[in-house]
C-alpha cells in the first residue's frame, strides 16, 4: 500500500516540472521570428526598390537635360528610364513623365513611375506603386531648340 501513495505524488511531480517547456517555448517563438525575418526582408526590398527608381530618375533626367531638342530629350529621358529601372519594375509597366522649361539654362525633370515587385519571390503578390522625380539642369551655354 505504500508504493500506491507515492504513485500519486510521483506523478503530481512530474506534471509540476519544467521538462517540456522550453519545446513549447520554440514552437510558439519560431513562427514569430520567421514572420519578423520576412517582414524585415520586404521591408528591405521596397527600400531597395525605391533607391533603383530614384537612380532611374536620376539617370533619366540627365539623359534628356544632354540633348538638343525636346522630342529627343523626352525620347532619351524614356529610354534611359526604362533601361534602368527594368529590374524593378513588375510586369515591366513603366511610366515616365518628362516635364520642364526647356529653355538654355532651365530644368529638366522627370517623374517615373511603376508597381515594385516586394516579395513576389515569395510568392506574396504585394506590389506597391513607387514614384519618384529628379531634375537636372540644361548647360546654360548649349544651343536648345
Amino acid at each position: 500500500m505504500p508504493a500506491d501513495r507515492t504513485l500519486p505524488r510521483r506523478l503530481a511531480q512530474r506534471l509540476r516540472a519544467d521538462d517540456g517547456i522550453s519545446t513549447v517555448e520554440l514552437v510558439i517563438a519560431t513562427p514569430l521570428i520567421l514572420l519578423m525575418a520576412l517582414l524585415l526582408v520586404g521591408f528591405g526590398l521596397m527600400v531597395q526598390s525605391r533607391s533603383s527608381l530614384d537612380g532611374a530618375a536620376r539617370d533619366a533626367a540627365r539623359a534628356g537635360a544632354l540633348q538638343r531638342n525636346y522630342q529627343t530629350a523626352t525620347a532619351e529621358a524614356a529610354r534611359a528610364a526604362r533601361a534602368s529601372a527594368a529590374g524593378v519594375c513588375a510586369n515591366g509597366d513603366i511610366q515616365v513623365n518628362p516635364s520642364g522649361d526647356w529653355r538654355a539654362g532651365g530644368m529638366f525633370t522627370v517623374t517615373i513611375s511603376c508597381d515594385v515587385r516586394g516579395l513576389a519571390w515569395l510568392g506574396i503578390n504585394a506590389n506597391r506603386r513607387v514614384t519618384s522625380t529628379a531634375t537636372a539642369p540644361i548647360d546654360t551655354y548649349r544651343r536648345t531648340s
